[in-house]
This record gives C-alpha cells, structure tokens and sequence, in this order.
C-alpha cells in the first residue's frame, strides 16, 4: 500500500455500502489481507470460505458455532476460522458487528 488509510470507526464502517451478492462492506484492503465488517440482520446466512479468517467482536452479544461446538462471544474477543470449516453467528444481538479479516492465499 502506498499510503496509510484514515482511522475507520464502528459508525463509519456500519454506513459503507455492501456490494450486490456480499454480506460485508470492505473497509481495507492491502495484498493479501482483506478486512471487512460483518453485521448480519436476523441470522448468519454464511457459508465456508477459502481463506482462514479473524473475527474481531465489535458490537453485540451471541454464541460463535464453529463445527459442532457453540461458544458465547461479547466486544473485543477474538474468533478463528480456518479455511473450509463451517462456522458462523447464532442468537446475537440485534446491535452485532464484527470486523473480519481474511488473509493469506485461497486454500
């Protein structure tokens, strides 16, 4: 990246438009590393991806699935996916966000 991009808040991220077919607004992007923010309505229609993933908790209360085990998440934790495990989002909170970043090659 040839220049470093402004600070993005919680706000500001929440009101970046989400491209036709994506659940997610990018909010930066720099090689391989990608970090969008995600904050489904209702439910966490996601499927698994080709690439590891970090969910970073931004807003909202909920239980992360990831394969058969459901674990309660809050602000501030810090959630992996690896490539091609099936995870996502269940019994969150209506004010849910989280900053997703996805980095290294396609698996």
């Amino acid at each position: 990246m040839d220049h470093t991009p402004p600070p993005l808040a919680l706000a500001a991220a929440r009101a970046l438009p989400i491209p036709p077919g994506r659940a997610s607004c990018e909010a930066f992007r720099d090689g391989d590393l990608e970090i969008r923010l995600y904050a489904p309505q209702g439910r966490d229609p996601q499927q698994p991806h080709d690439r590891d993933e970090l969910y970073i908790i931004a807003a909202g209360t909920g239980r992360y699935r990831l394969g058969d085990t459901a674990t309660p998440f809050a602000p501030g934790d810090l959630l992996f996916a690896a490539a091609h495990l099936p995870h996502r989002f269940e019994e969150f909170s209506a004010d849910f966000a989280a900053w997703v970043i996805f980095y290294g090659p396609q698996k």
